[in-house]
């Protein structure tokens, strides 16, 4: 009877101890600790550095005036011309034929006109005699000028077509260098079909592509120097003349181009030159990356109230730099953004904030 009583005993035992563990309640959970940086706004204007190549002012497309074959080609890419040099020639052929065409064309007219003089000047002589009618008088001195007419006609029509041959050869109209050619010896081109590109001599500009969002502004002073890439020794003084007012639709950039007065030794058409930039200053703040998050696909930040509760902000990036980020809409100053433990935060959830390291902190 022992043994019953005593398995009676632990089994209360066990129920009287399973009840007072059942009484106490769930544990709060421990607030995440987290650290966060006092939103402070700042004057910021970010240096842009920018590369671009020197061109010339004037870039002309050279192309013949009329379609036909190329036979002849003077010039190549690279190469310096001079005003009225032949650079290329089409098969002259054809526009011959016309000339001849033209030609035997104001002989015949010619001729017509000094038959209707003749025929004109003996009625003439008639007419007061009565040997002939006021209307064969008429009708003679009508044929007269209309050959007359006719053979004008036929004369600029031949100088019209020995103008065309003449367009048989493209000529330089000014100097300069060829930096293109886009048709070869044999190929068959039509009219003002481009050629050569003709880089003339003159003014150069150094010219730079940049987008938009990092050069929303001009800078406040044209004045800039241009440096030679390959050779930061060599450098030029230049003025901001010309930032075009579209942005490119292939590229997404715009165009700045910087007049230079004087090229340096070493400085020449076609090299490759930088420039740093400094646009108008904004008031902007700058987080370090690790406070960045996402709100869906919206860039955001974790932002921290007065009672420590966490919630989602979205923010407006204006720029990202090395370590850190530009936010140029969505803060305020004086807001406590977490910089660091926000992996796990979700909206609502009440925070710890944890002292920042004396000496800052390594994120």
């Amino acid at each position: 009877m022992a043994g019953p009583r005593i398995k009676c005993v632990l089994g209360f035992s066990l129920l009287a101890l399973l009840t007072a563990c059942g009484k106490e309640g769930p544990k709060e959970p421990l607030s995440p600790r987290v650290y966060v940086q006092e939103v402070t706004s700042r004057e910021y204007a970010p240096p842009i550095a920018l590369s671009g190549d020197i061109q010339a002012r004037v870039q002309t497309q050279l192309s013949f005036r009329v379609g036909g074959k190329v036979i002849e080609r003077n010039v190549d890419v690279g190469d310096h011309i001079q005003a009225n040099q032949v650079l290329a020639r089409l098969d002259p052929k054809d526009l011959k034929t016309q000339v001849e065409t033209a030609q035997a064309s104001v002989s015949a007219q010619q001729a017509q006109v000094v038959q209707s003089r003749a025929a004109f000047i003996r009625q003439q002589k008639l007419l007061p005699k009565g040997y002939t009618s006021q209307s064969e008088y008429d009708s003679a001195n009508a044929a007269q000028l209309s050959a007359q007419s006719a053979l004008a006609a036929a004369q600029a029509q031949l100088a019209n077509a020995r103008e065309q041959l003449s367009y048989s050869n493209l000529v330089a109209e000014a100097p300069g260098v060829i930096t293109a050619r886009q048709a070869e010896v044999g190929q068959v081109v039509q009219a003002t079909m481009p050629m050569f590109s003709l880089a003339r001599d003159g003014a150069r500009d150094a010219v730079f592509n940049v987008y938009e969002s990092l050069f929303i502004e001009p800078p406040t002073d044209p004045t800039v120097q241009i440096t030679l890439l390959h050779d930061p020794t060599i450098k030029a003084n230049g003025f901001i003349r010309e930032i075009t007012p579209a942005v490119a639709a292939q590229s997404g950039t715009l165009q700045i181009k910087v007049q230079l007065d004087t090229l340096p030794k070493g400085m020449d058409l076609g090299s490759i030159v930088s420039v740093n930039l400094t646009p108008a200053p904004k008031s902007s703040i700058e987080m370090p990356w690790s406070a960045l998050t996402k709100d869906l696909s919206e860039p955001a930040v974790w932002v921290v109230d007065e009672q420590n509760t966490a919630r989602l902000q979205k923010v407006t990036v204006g720029r990202y730099l090395t370590g850190s980020v530009i936010i140029s809409d969505g803060l305020k100053d004086g807001e406590k953004v977490v910089i660091a433990g926000g992996q796990l935060l979700h909206p609502g959830m009440q925070v710890e904030i944890a002292p920042t390291p004396e000496g800052g902190m390594t994120l």
